[in-house]
């Protein structure tokens, strides 16, 4: 007997998306499952309450506000956080924040999935419209980094960036979200996952504007990643790197000249 067009088009939805699409919950358990991933009605109330009432609250106030009552939502907080406007939390049982953090707007700290979710060191910023998205896999990133605007983590395994880090603007990681593509007889969106270990990079590195790094890739300690350079292979430790993709220029402990 053939596949009805219903039945082949469930089977060509992933298993996020079955979940839900499914008939068999309802709308308000779909939401709870995107937002809070645990806890029952009480939890989604406090967290439509606090979210709604002073997500988007101006001005001084509004940090004020923020800072207060966003702590009552997430898994751990330091002292000193800020909150900007309209910063999206998922699953914030699962974010973990140091002291002396700044979040500007529009940030999202999406801790969906099965991993460890987000870790954030002391004296983070996170500059507005980033994402930081767990999609079963986990984020850690150390103390004193400064990541810039519209930048994308998404980590299906994990993205482990070290301290003293210096993002600029668009730079993307992409810790896994590869599909196999081996077999013609199901959708490719239908294929298992590919992960190749993950993302690190080391302490004191700096990645210019638009820099990607894919999953596998390990950037060394105090390196530089050049503006749109893609890193599809491990950079050495005090190396600079430029291009697509990146390629060593230089070695900053040699000399100048040399």
């Amino acid at each position: 007997m053939e596949d009805t067009p219903d039945q082949e088009q469930r089977g060509a939805r992933t298993e996020f998306q079955e979940s839900l699409t499914s008939e068999t919950q309802s709308p308000l358990r779909k939401y709870m499952a995107i937002t809070l991933g645990e806890g029952g009605l009480f939890s989604l109330i406090k967290y439509e309450f606090i979210t709604c009432m002073f997500g988007t609250f101006p001005g001084a106030a509004g940090y004020v506000l923020r800072k207060f009552f966003y702590r009552r939502l997430i898994g751990t907080c330091g002292a000193g956080v800020v909150f900007g406007r309209n910063v999206t939390l998922r699953h914030p049982s699962k974010i973990h924040i140091g002291s002396n953090v700044i979040i500007d707007d529009n940030v999202v700290l999406d801790g969906k999935g099965g991993g460890d979710g987000i870790t954030l060191g002391d004296n983070v910023m996170i500059a507005r419209n980033t994402i930081l998205s767990c999609k079963g896999g986990s984020i850690k990133i150390g103390e004193n980094t400064n990541i810039g605007m519209n930048c994308l983590f998404q980590a299906e395994s994990t993205i482990d960036v070290g301290a003293n880090i210096v993002m600029a603007s668009y730079c993307y990681l992409v810790a896994g979200g590869n599909h196999g593509i081996d077999r013609t007889d199901i959708p490719i969106i239908q294929q298992p996952p590919v992960s190749r270990g993950g993302i690190t990079i080391e302490e004191n590195c700096w990645l210019g504007a638009r820099a990607i790094v894919i999953d596998g890739v390990t950037v060394g300690r105090d390196s530089v990643l050049g503006a749109g350079a893609v890193a599809i292979r491990d950079v050495p430790e005090f190396s600079v790197a430029a291009g697509i993709p990146a390629k060593i220029i230089k070695n900053r402990k040699e000399p100048a000249g040399e």
